[in-house]
């Protein structure tokens, strides 16, 4: 069902001074900062040639990012992001086979204009998983 890894997302409590870091410490290639009200955060991109690193910053105190920086204040990875081919379609394959889908289990539009979906940690080891379709 999933495809490739398209991105590894990391909570940050400063968005500005973590992208710094990646660009100016690790060279790597930093996309602008994207505000997404519907999600809660602020989001800027790392493009790593096969991947990406997404940081999150929450964007206002009802962010879901702003509750995980209260539990890791430094911040941490968040979740992972897999591609599928079609998200409903690996909704409901997920829903049939008993995994959670977080909310109300409809795609919504996520960072990249594509639906996207969240998986309860609790069904994949602690991790959150995020699909996003391609």
């Amino acid at each position: 069902m999933i495809g490739r890894l398209n991105h590894i997302a990391i909570a940050v409590p400063d968005l500005a001074a973590a992208s710094a870091r990646y660009r100016d410490l690790l060279g790597a290639q930093v996309g602008p900062p994207q505000a997404l009200p519907e999600h809660g955060v602020t989001v800027v991109f790392i493009d790593t040639g096969n991947s990406k690193v997404e940081l999150l910053e929450p964007l206002g105190a009802d962010s879901p990012i702003a509750a995980f920086l209260a539990r890791s204040p430094g911040g941490g990875m968040h979740h992972i992001c897999f591609e599928v081919p079609d998200i409903r379609a690996a909704a409901a394959t997920l829903a049939a086979g008993g995994a959670r889908i977080l909310g109300d289990g409809t795609p919504r539009t996520g960072a990249h204009g594509k639906p996207v979906l969240f998986l309860h940690p609790k069904e994949f080891d602690g991790t959150l998983i995020e699909l996003e379709e391609v």
